[in-house]
């Protein structure tokens, strides 16, 4: 998102809006990475009882 459209967005919908807007953007990027390790550790475990 870029600056400008940030600070648009706080003129038409308030500050209490755009922090949610920018901390769900935030949060969705750490979500898929945890998913990623989440799924990483689960085919470690499943190789582990293979053996």
């Amino acid at each position: 998102m870029m600056d400008q459209e940030f600070i648009q967005i706080i003129g038409n919908f308030g500050f209490p809006v755009a922090i949610t807007i920018y901390l769900l953007v935030r949060f969705e990027n750490r979500l898929e990475l945890l998913r990623v390790s989440i799924d990483n550790l689960t085919k470690i475990i499943g190789n582990l009882e293979k053996k």
